[in-house]
């Protein structure tokens, strides 16, 4: 009853959120990145990929909202409305159109698939000096950062981690995805030592400076071989030199069309709402726990750092 209640409630905010802040894709950017190249599409799958990344830093505290952001908190304000969201998107099946039923469905059946979320999967932070703020407890216990991993169990995911952070007082402000594909075989330029070669990062920028980027090994010039990782960088403003609509500007456009094509179905922001109930259920559970804190400036606690590394990687620098 509770979660229909919140969910009925709160599901147009989270759907206009969504729509309007980091779930935007210009035009449908990544649906062109994804079915519109045979490079991407053919392998955007568990046999290629290695993991998947999806990071909303933002630099600003809460001190214009600290009593709303205090009773809200990193998961329900961000994670929620928009990683979990990109995330969906990122990892959906190829709809049968691009209609907004198509695409609703094709977003609802990846929902269902995520793996239901454990204690360890998932860090929840504290900036230091958040609760010498206005309107904030001095003894508060909500998070401005979650890391957390994530896993889809259908096919074409089985295996891949997705790893989502986002928080505030960070050291910059992005919206990017970044797929990172398997290492070649230990042989040839790979093979001294195993796992030499970088390998290759497809990364999306949302925001801002909307575009994306390949790394891919190339040879250095000279009689040697030597192996340098670089990058070819697509930038929507330096190729067709015109400014994105602002995101509200796009929302608003849409409602007023009647375009339903990025939009959340309800469902859907129920199934999202179940999937991350065990967070705060558990969060609350540990009143007495020590809250994990960073200093403003830096990437989050290093309890976030400890939750990729145990699996062998580490957090892309942007």
């Amino acid at each position: 009853m509770i979660l229909h209640h919140v969910a009925e409630c709160a599901s147009l905010f989270i759907i206009a959120r969504a729509r309007a802040n980091a779930f935007v894709l210009r035009d449908r950017d990544l649906h062109v990145v994804r079915f519109a190249n045979g490079l991407f599409s053919g392998v955007w799958d568990a046999t290629h990929v290695a993991e998947v990344q999806i990071d909303v830093p933002e630099v600003l505290d809460v001190a214009d909202r600290a009593s709303f952001y205090d009773g809200t908190g990193a998961v329900l304000d961000m994670l929620v409305t928009h990683l979990f969201q990109v995330a969906a998107e990122v990892a959906m099946e190829p709809p049968a159109s691009l209609t907004a039923e198509d695409l609703a469905a094709a977003r609802e059946e990846v929902i269902g698939a995520f793996r239901p979320l454990s204690r360890d999967d998932v860090v929840l932070g504290q900036f230091e000096g958040y609760r010498d703020i206005d309107g904030v407890p001095d003894d508060s216990r909500t998070e401005t950062f979650v890391a957390l991993k994530a896993f889809i169990d259908n096919w074409r995911w089985a295996g891949v981690p997705f790893f989502l952070r986002t928080g505030k007082r960070l050291p910059k402000r992005a919206s990017e995805i970044s797929i990172h594909l398997k290492e070649v075989p230990p042989i040839l330029f790979n093979r001294t030592p195993p796992g030499s070669l970088d390998p290759n990062v497809l990364s999306i920028r949302i925001q801002p400076d909307e575009g994306f980027a390949l790394t891919i090994s190339s040879k250095v010039p000279g009689p040697r071989v030597r192996i340098y990782p670089v990058k070819m960088d697509f930038r929507y403003g330096s190729t067709f030199g015109a400014t994105s609509p602002e995101a509200y500007e796009r929302l608003l456009l849409d409602v007023m069309a009647g375009d339903a094509t990025l939009f959340m179905r309800r469902d859907a922001v129920e199934t999202a709402w179940r999937w991350v109930m065990p967070i705060l259920e558990a969060w609350s559970e540990q009143a007495d726990a020590p809250l994990p804190t960073y200093a403003a400036g830096e990437w989050g606690p290093i309890e976030a750092d400890r939750l990729i590394e145990s699996t062998g990687r580490q957090w892309r620098q942007l």
